[in-house]
C-alpha cells in the first residue's frame, strides 16, 4: 500500500504532502490544479525518466520521496532531480539506481493512464493472465509443460553431446590405435623406471660393489676382526656373571651386537659371491631405459601419465565401437521425451482454450457497463513452429479488441482512444480480478468522455477493485469520485510571488462542497 508521499518544487508544486489509505482513494480538482504532476511524481517514485523541465522555476531541484508498505515491509524511497536532469535516489536509506526503484516499486504500482504503457498492453505477459483467471488447472499444466520441456531439452543435448563426440572419436581413431599399440608394444609397468633405474646402478658398478663388501666383511670376521674382539669381550664379561646386575646388562647388550655382527657378515659375504659384472645384463636394461624413456617423452612426463593416456585412448576407441548402440539409444529417449512434452503441450493448449469462452464473457459483460456498447474482445492463440516452442506454451496468447461490430480486432496497444483505453484497462482488471496481484493501481483520467450512469458503472468497478487492491483515482466525475474511501482534492492558487498548487484532504461538509462544484 502507498501511504504516503511528499513533492517538494515539481511544476506547480512547491511543498505537499499526501497520505492515502486502504481502499478507493480520489484526487479531484479543476483542470490545470495539478492533478497530472502529482501522478507524474507517483511514476518518478516507481522509476520512470525524469525531465529537468519538471523541477519548479526558480527551484535548484526537485524532491519526491514517499513510503510504501508491502507484506509487512516498510519501504522508503527518495528521488531528487536537478535542474541540470541528474537524478539521484534512495532506497530504504541507501544510495540506488532508477533502476533499483524500477526493479522494487515497478511491481508494486500499477499506473493506468491515457496512451500509457502498461502490463497489460504487453502481449508477453498476456498469456500469464489467461493463466491465472483460469486457476489450479492451468498452473499444474504449465508445471508439467514445463518439467516435460525440461526433459525433451536434457535429451537433446544429451544426443548432440554424443553425436559430436563420437564424430571426434572416429577422426581421431587411427591415432588412438596407433597409441595404444605403440604404449602395448612396450608393456611398461607401474615403477619399472625406478626399479630400472636402481639396477643400472648396480651393473654399472659392480667391481666396487663387490669389493667393498670383500673388504667389509674381512674387517668383520678375520683375526682380530670386529667378531673376535665382541666375542673375547663377552667371554670376559661372562666369567663375573652374576656379580653385578649392572654389568650383566652390558654383556647382554654386547651379546645382541655380536649376533647382529654375524649376521651382517653373513649379508656381506652372500652379497659380495652375488655381485658379478654381466655386460649383457647393462646392455639390457641400459635398452629399457632408453625405451621407456621415448614413452615419456610422447606420452609422460610419468609413466603413471603414459598409463593414463593409454586408458584414455582405449576407452575412446571402445566410445567409437559402442556409440552407434549409445547412439540409437539416445535417439529413442529423445523421440520418448518428444512425444511427453508434445503431450503436455496438447493438454496445456486444451486448458487455456477451454477457459476463453468464460474468459471473454467476463470481459464483454463488463464493458456493457462502461458506455462501450458494441466492443468485442478475443483472445488469439497462435500455434509456434515446434522449434519455437517456450516457457510459456506452444503458442503465443494475445488480448485483442474492436471498438464495434464493424471493426477488426487488433492489439490493445493500438487501441487509439485514451477513455477507451482506460476502461478497457479498468474492464480487464476486473475480470482478473485476484488474477492482478499488483497491490497499488492508479488511473489518470479514466472517466474521459464518460458521465451519468456509466460514470456511476466507473465508480463501481473501481469500488469493486479496492476490496483487492489500493486504487488511486484521478477523476473529474462526481459519480466516480462518491465511491472513495478517502476523498484528496488539488486546487491552484495564484499569490504574489507566483502559482501554486495545494493538496487538501477532504471529509464531511467540506467533501460535500467538492461533489457539489464537481456536479
Amino acid at each position: 500500500m502507498l501511504r504516503e508521499v511528499h513533492v517538494r518544487d515539481l511544476a506547480l508544486i512547491e511543498d505537499v504532502w499526501l497520505e492515502f489509505g486502504p481502499g478507493m482513494n480520489v484526487l479531484t480538482g479543476e483542470t490545470g490544479a495539478g492533478k497530472t504532476a502529482l501522478v507524474g511524481a507517483l511514476k518518478l517514485l516507481v522509476g520512470e525518466r525524469a525531465d529537468s523541465t519538471l523541477v519548479r522555476a526558480g527551484s535548484a531541484e526537485a524532491l519526491v520521496e514517499g513510503i510504501v508498505e508491502h507484506e509487512g515491509r516498510e519501504i522508503t524511497v527518495k528521488r531528487r532531480i536537478g535542474t541540470d536532469g541528474r537524478s539521484r535516489c534512495t532506497l530504504d536509506g541507501e544510495m540506488a539506481t532508477v533502476g533499483a526503484l524500477a526493479e522494487t516499486l515497478g511491481p508494486l504500482v500499477d499506473l493506468h493512464g491515457q496512451h500509457e504503457h502498461q502490463a497489460l498492453l504487453q502481449p508477453a505477459r498476456h498469456v500469464a493472465y489467461l493463466d491465472r483467471f483460469v486457476g489450479s488447472a492451468a498452473d499444474e499444466a504449465l508445471a508439467t509443460y514445463r518439467a516435460a520441456r525440461e526433459a525433451f531439452l536434457a535429451a537433446e543435448e544429451g544426443l548432440s553431446r554424443l553425436r559430436a563426440s563420437l564424430d571426434d572419436a572416429d577422426r581421431e581413431s587411427d591415432y588412438l590405435r596407433f597409441v595404444v599399440a605403440d604404449i602395448d608394444a612396450v608393456a611398461p609397468t607401474a615403477g619399472e623406471d625406478e626399479r630400472i633405474a636402481a639396477l643400472l646402478s648396480v651393473l654399472q658398478h659392480s667391481g666396487r660393489l663387490a669389493e667393498a663388501a670383500a673388504e667389509a666383511f674381512s674387517a668383520l670376521r678375520s683375526e682380530a676382526g670386529a667378531s673376535d674382539a665382541a666375542e673375547r669381550a663377552v667371554t670376559a664379561l661372562s666369567r663375573v656373571s652374576g656379580l653385578d646386575p649392572r654389568l650383566d646388562a652390558v654383556c647382554s647388550r654386547l651379546g645382541e651386537a655380536l649376533a647382529q655382527l654375524h649376521d651382517v657378515g653373513s649379508e656381506l659375504r652372500a652379497y659380495g659371491e652375488g655381485v658379478e659384472h654381466d655386460p649383457a645384463a647393462l646392455e639390457e636394461a641400459q635398452t629399457r631405459q632408453v625405451t621407456l624413456a621415448g614413452l615419456k617423452k610422447k606420452y609422460g612426463p610419468t609413466l603413471a601419465d603414459v598409463a593414463e593416456r593409454r586408458a584414455e585412448a582405449a576407452a575412446r576407441l571402445d566410445a567409437v565401437g559402442d556409440g552407434k548402440k549409445g547412439l540409437a539409444a539416445a535417439a529413442v529417449h529423445l523421440e520418448v521425451a518428444r512425444a511427453a512434452y508434445e503431450s503436455a503441450a496438447d493438454v496445456l493448449a486444451s486448458v487455456r482454450a477451454v477457459a476463453v469462452e468464460g474468459f471473454l464473457g467476463g470481459l464483454h459483460e463488463a464493458v456493457a457497463d462502461l458506455a462501450m456498447d458494441g466492443a468485442r474482445f478475443d483472445v488469439a492463440i497462435t500455434g509456434l513452429l515446434f522449434e519455437q516452442w517456450g516457457e510459456d506454451g506452444p503458442h503465443r496468447v494475445e488480448f485483442t479488441y474492436a471498438p464495434g461490430p464493424d471493426q477488426p480486432f487488433r492489439p490493445l496497444a493500438r487501441i487509439a482512444s485514451g477513455g477507451e483505453l482506460s476502461r478497457v484497462m479498468l474492464a480487464l482488471k476486473g475480470v482478473l480480478g485476484r488474477a492482478d496481484d499488483v497491490p497499488v493501481l492508479v488511473f489518470d483520467e479514466v472517466d474521459a468522455g464518460i458521465g451519468g450512469a456509466t460514470a456511476i458503472a466507473v465508480g463501481r468497478r473501481l469500488k469493486s477493485l479496492a476490496e483487492r487492491h489500493q486504487v488511486l483515482v484521478v477523476t473529474h466525475l462526481a459519480q466516480v469520485a462518491a465511491f472513495a474511501d478517502g476523498h484528496l482534492v488539488v486546487t491552484k492558487s495564484v499569490a504574489g510571488d507566483g502559482v501554486r498548487t495545494t493538496v487538501a484532504r477532504v471529509q464531511g461538509e467540506e467533501r460535500v462542497g467538492e461533489m457539489a462544484r464537481m456536479l
